[in-house]
C-alpha cells in the first residue's frame, strides 16, 4: 500500500456551514503530515474525516486500505487520536490511567501493554503519580502513551504541543519521528512554523479549502516571493512606510528585523535599496520562510462565515 490515505472531493457541512469544500490529499505510510490553517479553517473536520472518526458528506477515497464513506468503523480501530486538551483522569496515577485506556479498547493482554508503554515513553519512574500532578510537557508523554496502546497504524494529533515548553516539544517530535520510522503514519495539526518544518510534507488549509501542499520548501517556492532583510536602529518605525513601498506586497517582524516580500524582483529591490540608503538602514535580500509563504497565501483567504 503506497499511500496510507488517499482521498478526493472530500466535503462536510454543519447545517448551512461548508466547513470542508473537495479536499484531495495523498498522505504516505509512515509520512509526518502536517496540517496547518488558521482557528476554524477545517483542519480538525479534515483531519476526522480522513482517520474514520467522521463521516464526510461526499467524496471518495481510502485510509488504510478502507473506504473513508463507509468503514470508518474498521479505520478507528487502527487509529490513536491525542487531543489538543488533556482528556485523562487527573485522581488516576499514570498507570492506572494507561490500564483503563487498555480496558477501553477490551485488550487481553493489557499488563505487559501498559508496561511496553510505560518503558517505550520513559513513564515507568513516575506511574504511580496522580496525573493531575504532571506538568504539560509530561502530560503529553502520557497522552501519546495511551493513543499508542493498541499499537494504531496512525496517529492523529490535534496541537499536541500547545502550552508546553521548548524542551519538551522538542524530546515530542524526536518521539514523533521515532514512531514515522517504525512505520506509524502521523497526522499533527500545529500553529508552529518550527514545528511544521519538521513534517515530512505540509497541507495549508484556509475556511475550508486546501490552498497548497508539499513539502515546506515546495511551499515556500510555490509563492514566487523575493524576500529582503532590513535592519538598523528603531527598524519598527519604518514598517509602515516599506509597506507603501511600490512591489511592497507583504512586511513582517522577525525579532530586530523587518522581512520586506513581494513578486516583482526587480521593482521592488530597486525601491528598497534606495529607501535603506535613505534613512541607513541596512539591507540584504534573504530566502523566503515557510512563515512568509503562509503569511502570503492569508492574504486573499476569506472567512466564508464572517459577517
Amino acid at each position: 500500500m503506497t499511500f496510507a490515505i488517499d482521498v478526493r472531493g472530500i466535503n462536510k457541512r454543519f447545517g448551512d456551514k461548508h466547513v470542508v469544500r473537495d479536499l484531495a490529499l495523498q498522505v504516505r505510510k509512515g509520512e509526518i503530515f502536517g496540517f496547518l490553517g488558521p482557528n476554524g479553517s477545517g483542519k480538525t473536520t479534515s483531519i476526522r474525516m480522513l482517520c474514520g472518526l467522521l463521516t464526510p458528506d461526499s467524496g471518495a477515497g481510502t485510509c488504510l486500505g478502507f473506504d473513508v464513506l463507509n468503514e470508518s468503523v474498521e479505520i478507528k480501530k487502527l487509529v490513536g487520536y491525542m487531543t489538543q486538551k488533556f482528556s485523562l483522569w487527573d485522581d488516576l496515577t499514570i498507570a492506572e490511567n494507561l490500564d483503563f485506556v487498555a480496558r477501553m479498547f477490551g485488550m487481553r493482554d493489557r499488563k505487559q501493554a501498559v508496561a511496553q508503554a510505560l518503558e517505550e515513553l520513559g513513564l515507568t519512574g513516575r506511574q504511580h503519580q496522580l496525573a493531575g500532578t504532571l506538568s504539560g510537557g509530561w502530560k503529553q508523554r502520557l497522552a501519546l502513551a495511551s493513543c499508542l496502546l493498541h499499537r494504531p497504524q496512525l496517529l492523529l494529533l490535534d496541537e499536541p504541543t500547545a502550552g508546553v515548553d521548548p524542551k519538551a516539544r522538542r524530546d515530542f517530535w524526536e518521539e514523533i519521528h521515532r514512531l514515522s520510522a517504525a512505520g506509524i503514519t502521523i497526522l499533527v495539526s500545529t500553529h508552529y512554523m518550527d514545528e511544521a518544518e519538521r513534517c515530512h510534507r505540509l497541507a495549508y488549509i484556509a475556511y475550508g479549502n486546501l490552498l497548497v501542499s508539499g513539502t515546506s520548501a515546495e511551499i515556500a517556492a510555490a509563492q514566487n516571493l523575493n524576500t529582503w532583510v532590513v535592519s538598523g536602529t528603531d527598524v519598527q518605525r519604518h514598517a509602515e512606510a516599506l509597506r507603501q513601498l511600490p512591489g511592497a506586497e507583504q512586511v513582517t517582524t522577525f525579532g530586530t528585523t523587518l522581512h520586506v516580500s513581494g513578486k516583482d524582483a526587480a521593482r521592488l529591490g530597486f525601491e528598497i535599496e534606495q529607501y535603506s540608503r535613505e534613512h541607513e538602514l541596512l539591507v540584504e535580500q534573504g530566502t523566503p520562510t515557510l512563515e512568509d509563504a503562509f503569511i502570503h497565501l492569508m492574504r486573499d483567504a476569506r472567512d466564508q462565515f464572517e459577517d
